[in-house]
């Protein structure tokens, strides 16, 4: 029996029928029902907006466009700038080469050097095109190996381009560095240790001899390969290829008639000084600002702006051991997680982060270029995150990116004021420093809950 009044809407049915009229919210119904057609329109629209831009920002056009746009723009700044961002480039290492090419006096084979062998290969080849044009040389060679890695990185997330947010993760990283990330020979180092790290757990051998001969042109890679070590169950091959490839490194010095000087980088850090940028220096530099006793100097030696009064030499005698006792509690967690036979995508990307931060965080050097050796541990978290499941690494990287922004404020553009002890400088040196101090402490506390995960085996 029909219900006097009774209609279908939005509220009545056939069981319940609605207690006003047909008429009491045919209107409300209607505009709910086109409401509800108009948001989830607008959903699809704004759905489809996010897949056409994710389509776009990860098309390798537009990828290598910007990559292409960002080293343009580095390297204009490298150019012009009158601060001289390249100074080490043109005035220290074509110093150098000029030597060795003029004079035959080489630099780690004549001549005690405080970098590896290998650094001289980027140096030399930057003077293929004369002396006049030794500094856009270098740049184009930096963006040579730079691209080599960016299409290593772009490969590794084919067909789906599941590496492409790591990709715009580099490119800012770069940009946020600054003009230094491509005016220094950690450059060079930096770009063969990030295709290592990435071919590193398929191809062991290859990986392992990319690392160590980016460990021969700047040392720090070599932390990299340790921990390769530690963490893969290929460790053998992987020890056996470094070994292999120093093998050659100095075999080859020799050859060219090097003797101890092929060694001497080892050595020649030890009488450096606290160098103002370092974490260590934190303390120091606050002191001189208050007029505590405590100065900047530039040792002509070192050709570096160092600390000196009450406490700084012990603060630099110091950073060695806390340095050695850093990275062996490091090293022992990593081992930890080995014996306990963690997967690899779980314990190394924390273990190498903690390596490199480490490395940084107890150096009495602390040069802006350091912030750069960032990329690799983080661009590997990164990519064994989105590719094979390990943790999340989107807190170190967004780290990295405010200590490579901080760095570049305080070097090149600020770097004045900070000599001349500037507070606002000082306050933001102070915030990269602490940075670090995070940075450090997240990846341990990563590499503990990787050591003490429950995953099973690979």
């Amino acid at each position: 029996m029909r219900v006097m009044g009774a209609s279908r809407c939005c509220v009545g049915t056939s069981i319940f029928p609605c207690p006003v009229g047909a008429r009491c919210l045919a209107a409300s119904c209607g505009v709910m029902r086109a409401g509800t057609l108009e948001s989830m329109t607008d959903a699809a629209t704004g759905s489809g907006i996010r897949s056409r831009v994710a389509s776009v920002a990860s098309h390798p056009a537009v990828l290598w466009a910007a990559f292409v746009l960002v080293h343009l723009v580095l390297g204009l700044i490298c150019l012009t700038h009158p601060s001289l961002p390249m100074g080490d480039v043109t005035i220290v290492y074509e110093y150098w080469m000029r030597q060795g090419l003029e004079a035959d006096v080489w630099v780690g084979i004549d001549t005690a050097w405080v970098y590896p062998l290998l650094a001289i290969v980027p140096m030399a080849a930057s003077a293929v095109f004369g002396w006049t044009f030794y500094a856009s040389t270098w740049l184009s060679l930096v963006m040579a190996v730079d691209a080599a890695a960016f299409a290593v990185l772009l490969h590794r997330g084919r067909p789906e381009r599941a590496t492409a947010p790591v990709a715009w993760w580099w490119l800012a990283f770069l940009a946020a560095v600054g003009p230094v990330a491509l005016g220094r020979i950690d450059s060079f180092a930096t770009a063969v240790a990030i295709v290592g790290v990435l071919v590193i757990v398929g191809r062991p051998v290859l990986g392992s001899v990319l690392l160590s001969i980016a460990a021969w042109i700047k040392v720090w890679p070599a932390a990299l390969v340790a921990g390769a070590v530690i963490a893969l169950r290929q460790r053998v091959t992987v020890l056996t290829a470094a070994v292999a490839t120093s093998a050659v490194v100095l075999l080859i010095g020799l050859i060219l008639g090097g003797g101890t000087g092929l060694l001497s980088f080892i050595t020649q850090q030890s009488g450096r000084g606290l160098q103002i940028e370092s974490p260590l220096a934190i303390v120091a530099m606050w002191t001189a600002w208050a007029h505590g006793g405590t100065s900047i100097y530039y040792d002509r030696q070192i050709l570096t702006f160092q600390l000196q009064g009450p406490g700084t030499e012990f603060a630099a005698s110091l950073s060695t051991p806390l340095l050695a006792l850093a990275v062996g509690a490091v090293a022992a967690l990593g081992v930890v997680g080995a014996v306990r036979r963690r997967p690899s995508a779980v314990l190394l990307p924390p273990l190498l982060l903690a390596l490199t931060a480490v490395l940084i965080l107890f150096n009495k050097v602390g040069s802006p270029q350091f912030a750069g050796w960032l990329a690799a541990p983080v661009l590997f978290g990164l990519v064994t995150a989105r590719l094979e499941g390990g943790r999340s690494f989107r807190v170190p990287a967004i780290l990295a990116l405010v200590i490579g922004a901080l760095t570049q404020v305080v070097y090149p553009y600020l770097y004045g004021k900070l000599l001349g002890l500037d507070t606002v400088v000082l306050i933001a040196l102070t915030a990269r420093n602490v940075f670090y101090v995070i940075l450090v402490g997240w990846a341990v506390t990563a590499l503990v809950d990787a050591v003490r995960s429950d995953s099973e085996p690979s």
